[in-house]
């Protein structure tokens, strides 16, 4: 169990079954009882590092096994990374991605006919990203275009050790679509409170009571009939107003002109 443990933790990428015994194969001190138990001995790693003592896992991710820290130390090891894997792929390499996904093994054509636009930097950038792989050339297509499929690092990206994982097309159609609500079947129904805006352009709310709707408007349209009133009191009965002095002048000057 400890030769297969220490090639787990050695391996710079998710190692499976196959690779693990290939490995205790070429060693000349594992004997052949150990290949044997090779399946149970990977089961006990699993359920050892499941423990709560340990901040990190044996995980079959990426088909394969590999350390991996624990996710509720993740908040803690994200502020060590920084922005180191909070890398995001544009919208553009994302529907690029989906295609490959779920039309593997696919040509770039095909790519660019779905999508309408042409997928050359798309494709690149994930090629160099390492989430797809060029599997092969399509012999019975005019020009043999390379065929892409996802690689082993695009399901150890999603936590998922096959294709067959992901989710399917029609479980995803399943999703009925949001339809916004009407405006009239908005509107509150009788005996249900209002919403309404007063003087101050706060929103109040006003309810129902016996006899009828408490209207909230009543008291704004009253204060301006009083206002209009007075306003109108005021233009009938003018305040006397003093004289100025210069007035006062002015009026003896026009006195003594007419003298």
């Amino acid at each position: 169990m400890l030769h297969s443990e220490a090639i787990i933790f050695a391996a710079d990428r998710p190692v499976n079954h196959d690779e693990i015994a290939n490995a205790l194969q070429e060693t000349k001190n594992v004997e052949e009882e150990s290949l044997e138990k090779l399946p149970s001995a990977l089961e006990a790693i699993v359920e050892k590092y499941n423990a709560d003592f340990y901040p990190f896992e044996v995980k079959m991710s990426g088909g394969g096994y590999q350390f991996l820290s624990k996710s509720n130390f993740h908040p803690l090891i994200a502020k060590l990374n920084g922005t180191k894997f909070r890398k995001r792929l544009s919208a553009a390499a994302m529907e690029t991605l989906a295609i490959i996904a779920y039309r593997q093994p696919t040509t770039k054509s095909e790519m660019e006919y779905i999508r309408g636009v042409n997928a050359d930097y798309s494709v690149q950038k994930l090629l160099d990203l390492e989430l797809v792989v060029i599997l092969g050339r399509k012999e019975d297509a005019v020009g043999k275009p390379l065929l892409y499929g996802t690689s082993h690092t695009f399901m150890d990206y999603l936590g998922i050790n096959s294709i067959e994982e992901l989710p399917r097309l029609n479980e995803i159609n399943q999703y009925e679509d949001i339809i916004p609500t009407d405006a009239n079947e908005a509107l509150p129904e009788e005996g249900e409170s209002k919403m309404v805006v007063n003087e101050n352009g706060e929103i109040e709310v006003s309810a129902e009571e016996e006899g009828g709707e408490k209207d909230m408007v009543e008291p704004i349209e009253r204060e301006v009939s009083e206002e209009l009133e007075q306003a109108e009191e005021e233009d009938q009965h003018p305040e006397n107003e003093n004289p100025s002095q210069e007035e006062k002048d002015s009026e003896d000057e026009d006195l003594k002109q007419d003298d």
